[in-house]
């Protein structure tokens, strides 16, 4: 029997392309809320794809892959954020002094001026209904996030923060990392998930450009092999802090599996833990 041309999988396809060339969303692609970066990535990050966005200690990945979480949330997204290190309140704590523009130890200590104060009612007000689903990775090793993610509603952005929360026993050796981002990987596909995922990074001082690279990522190669995307951030005011350089972060593209490399322009506002597209700046 000859399958029918209207449902053909080819026919889907010049369906979707038509939709989008329309204008319409892609339906397979969740924006990160960056809009260099989405352009960059063709939109967003695709389901069935494994980003891993790395950094050296204190760079801010965390922080970046949470906005990314809000952002997509913000626009109608289901997203998750999972943490092995902050429990569902600290993240809220952070989400809002991201999005309010304030302190964290302003918001601990009640000591918001009358503007925060205004600008934090408003984001509550804002993100009430639009918040990511925040849960806190408490099972190492990929099982505990299959565990964690069944007991979730539908979802099409999961973000993992991080990548060590993966690795079953306290100790991590590359072999078990490589496992761990292989099963991502393979956990990404087989839930049609697009899936971010944090990574540590080796200590990069030693070196002069400190930019990480791709095989900075380690893990055997695994990430470099099974990862679609890989984003670095660099930050040089964390290595050069006399230069008048604050705040002015490179977000570097490694790896694209479907697309162009190179970096887009952010800028780093340290007292809000807030990452803004320098090119399309929040307003």
């Amino acid at each position: 029997m000859t399958r029918s041309a209207d449902i053909s999988p080819l026919s889907v396809l010049l369906s979707h392309v038509d939709a989008v060339s329309d204008g319409s969303p892609s339906r397979d692609t969740v924006p990160t809320g960056f809009p260099s970066l989405d352009k960059m990535l063709g939109g967003g990050i695709r389901r069935g794809d494994l980003v891993v966005l790395g950094g050296d200690a204190g760079s801010g990945k965390s922080a970046l892959a949470l906005a990314m979480a809000v952002r997509a949330s913000a626009i109608g997204e289901h997203a998750a954020y999972l943490s092995a290190e902050m429990t569902p309140e600290r993240v809220l704590e952070r989400i809002m002094a991201i999005e309010a523009r304030t302190r964290i130890d302003d918001l601990r200590q009640g000591t918001l001026d009358d503007l925060a104060r205004a600008n934090a009612g408003a984001v509550a007000l804002r993100l009430r209904d639009r918040l990511p689903i925040i849960e806190r990775l408490a099972t190492r090793g990929p099982s505990g996030l299959v565990r964690a993610i069944d007991e979730l509603p539908e979802i099409n952005l999961l973000v993992v923060d991080s990548l060590a929360a993966l690795v079953p026993g306290q100790r991590e050796t590359a072999e078990e990392l490589a496992s761990a981002v292989r099963e991502l990987k393979a956990l990404a596909l087989d839930r049609d998930l697009a899936i971010l995922t944090t990574s540590p990074l080796p200590d990069l001082t030693p070196r002069d450009d400190r930019r990480p690279t791709i095989d900075d990522f380690g893990a055997l190669g695994s990430v470099k092999e099974q990862a679609d995307v890989i984003l670095a951030l660099y930050r040089e005011d964390m290595y050069q802090p006399a230069r008048d350089i604050q705040g002015a972060t490179e977000l570097l593209v490694r790896k694209n599996r479907n697309g162009a490399t190179g970096y887009v322009d952010l800028y780093f506002y340290a007292q809000w833990m807030r990452f803004e597209d320098m090119l399309d700046p929040d307003r």
